[in-house]
Formats: structure tokens, C-alpha cells, sequence
């Protein structure tokens, strides 16, 4: 299988579900900064996904596999013993999806792109500070009451998710300070042996 990313982006989540799973990928880096985006081995990235960004996951049958929480789940589907996803079916499952879409909506899209891009604005970087304070307020509640992690004792897809998403702040300026118990599950979770290799593997320099 091929993976489709671009170093610390959102595409870092399934790389860290796969490595925790013990998944081999062959990586394929795709240069997001510029237009048309283009991988490191020259190709088109439209024609490969047509929506231009990452995740994508190539299948060894050729199949593609696009959206980073559908991608998160197959890859834990194929390993059922790692315990990164409950089975489907289950009301465990139902949470840990749950957790995917809230983080998808509610935290990816008021990150990026919106903090990203200064031509948006500074209204628009104000909502969307305005919104992410908000809900990072609510997972740290949530992580104090139920954690270490999302769902429980257990590492999930979700956690892999969430890892990567807030660890954007240190890019756009979110002040975590007020939230002590997700700066706590931040260390803990970059301090995982798969994460770690993941981010190395990416180039990216690992939590001390």
C-alpha cells in the first residue's frame, strides 16, 4: 500500500495508525505548497486525487482510498488485534466514530484552512480561534473525566486524529496553556514509540 502525504499534515494520523498497527506503507510525499500540487516523484497529485489533498491511500489492487477517517478505520480493520478501532457494529465503534467527526468538523476545518491562510482575514482567524477555544475546552473536560485518552484506557484511531490536529497549534499561534489536561494527553500521546517513528519517518522533529 501507498501512502499520499505531506510531512505534519492530516495525512501524519494514518501514518501513525499504521505503524502502530504494524502496517508497512510505502510513502509517497506530495508537495502541498505549490500549485499544481506535484509528488516527489513528479507526479500530477490530480491525478491521483482530484480533490488535491491528502490523505490518500493506494491499494495494492490500485484502489484509492481518500479521507483521512474512512483511511484510519480501514487500516485498523486490518489489524483487529492492535485494538485501534472496536468492532463495527459495536457502540464502542459508534464513539470512536463519534470522535472522528467531531474532530473533523470542529477542529480540523477551524484550523485549516482558515489559520493557515492569511489572505482570510483577521475576522475570520478571530472565529476560528473563537471556535477552537471552545471546543478545546470541551475535550479537555471530557479527557479529565474519562481519559488518558478518548475513549478510555485505550489508544484509538481518534487519538491518532486529534494528536495531529492540535499539534498545529504551535504553527498558528493556539495558546494551549488553559488546557492542561490536553497538553497533558499531548505528551503522552507524542511520547508513543509509533508515533515517534512516524514523525521521524516524515521528517518532523518528535515531542522531548
Amino acid at each position: 500500500m501507498k501512502l499520499y502525504y505531506s510531512a505534519g499534515a492530516c495525512s501524519l494520523s494514518p501514518h501513525i495508525v499504521a505503524t502502530e498497527a504494524g502496517i508497512a506503507l510505502q510513502l509517497e510525499r506530495v508537495n502541498i505548497g505549490k500549485t499544481p500540487h506535484t509528488t516527489v516523484s513528479g507526479v500530477d497529485f490530480s491525478t491521483v486525487n482530484p480533490n488535491g489533498y491528502v490523505p490518500a491511500l493506494e491499494l495494492d489492487d490500485g484502489t484509492l482510498l481518500t479521507e483521512g477517517p474512512a483511511i484510519v478505520q480501514y487500516l485498523a480493520d486490518l489489524r483487529p488485534e492492535s485494538g485501534l478501532a472496536p468492532p463495527a457494529g459495536t457502540l464502542a465503534r459508534v464513539q470512536v466514530q463519534s470522535w472522528l467527526n467531531f474532530i473533523g468538523t470542529e477542529l480540523h476545518k477551524m484550523y485549516s484552512p482558515w489559520l493557515f491562510h492569511a489572505e482570510y482575514g483577521e475576522q475570520a482567524h478571530t472565529v476560528a480561534r473563537k471556535k477552537i477555544a471552545e471546543r478545546l475546552a470541551y475535550v479537555d473536560g471530557h479527557l479529565a473525566a474519562g481519559g488518558p485518552f478518548l475513549t478510555g484506557d485505550r489508544f484509538t484511531v481518534a487519538d491518532a486524529y486529534l494528536f495531529t490536529v492540535v499539534s498545529w497549534s504551535k504553527y498558528v499561534d493556539v495558546d494551549l496553556s488553559p488546557y492542561a489536561n490536553v497538553r497533558g494527553y499531548m505528551d503522552r500521546v507524542g511520547q508513543r514509540p509509533a508515533v515517534r517513528e512516524a514523525m521521524k519517518a516524515e521528517g518532523l522533529k518528535a515531542p522531548a
